[in-house]
């Protein structure tokens, strides 16, 4: 009898403990500072820049964009765009303004196919993303192809990938209507340096009728770009199809999209 209430008491401690142990998990939880990622970005002959990332904003560019950075695809990519008094532009791995990331570049099981993402801002519905484009705010690059058919919003708003932007003047018509997703903390005279540098009008300017003086005579290099996440895996963002243009033309055509290249 005595012995049957010896192991009763041990029981009964056993259970307190555990409740103890898992009231007290509870708690380091609920209570538990997360810290936002921190982008940090070695530019050559420029300095250093680190970013704030805002996940709670906008979750899946964040999540591209850790991926990415950490899996090294923005490492020796240049800033190809840069426009003085508004922003400088990196992240194409073609440096042309018109290359984006692939599921190969993503994850290890991934192909060639590109992707693009949801874009995160009030336009796209996403009313949560609040943050305004001023002085060193980073958003996400995205293609507009409204000018060719109005009907071509949800395109044109999801059509984001590895472009990247940081302001170097606020400019309010990108609020709501882009992808604000991180705040340069530290290096904001290095993003001013990059601005300063020589541009001149891309190589198609004339037959795209594209006048801007924006592609840098010297591109400046991204030597590196890593992302520490204090802990927390982001997991990889929901991909989308790319908008298809090309074939989008034939069509409105009446032509069979089969017969491109031919």
């Amino acid at each position: 009898m005595k012995n049957k209430k010896i192991i009763w008491i041990i029981a009964l401690i056993l259970v307190i403990v555990l409740i103890m142990a898992l009231v007290f998990g509870y708690y380091k939880k609920a209570t538990m500072e997360i810290k936002n990622p921190i982008a940090t970005m070695e530019v050559e002959n420029f300095g250093t820049i680190k970013i704030e990332l805002y996940p709670d904003l906008a979750p899946e560019t964040v999540a591209n964009f850790i991926t990415l950075a950490n899996r090294g695809f923005y490492d020796e990519l240049t800033f190809h765009r840069i426009v003085k008094d508004f922003m400088i532009q990196g992240g194409d791995k073609e440096g042309t303004g018109q290359g984006s990331a692939t599921l190969a570049d993503l994850k290890d099981d991934g192909d060639e196919t590109e992707y693009t993402i949801k874009g995160e801002f009030i336009a796209n519905g996403v009313n949560k993303n609040k943050l305004k484009f001023e002085e060193g705010v980073m958003g996400m690059a995205r293609s507009d192809y409204t000018s060719y058919s109005s009907t071509l919003t949800e395109e044109s708003y999801n059509s984001g990938s590895s472009q990247f932007f940081i302001m170097t003047k606020a400019n309010t018509s990108l609020n709501g209507n882009y992808t604000a997703f991180g705040k340069v903390i530290e290096g904001l005279d290095v993003v001013h340096k990059i601005e300063e540098v020589e541009v001149k009008a891309s190589e198609d300017s004339e037959e795209s009728g594209n006048t801007e003086i924006s592609t840098p005579v010297n591109p400046p290099k991204i030597i590196s770009l890593q992302v520490e996440t204090y802990g927390v895996d982001y997991g990889l963002p929901k991909t989308l199809e790319p908008f298809d243009y090309m074939t989008w033309m034939y069509k409105q055509y009446g032509l069979d999209p089969s017969t491109l290249g031919q």
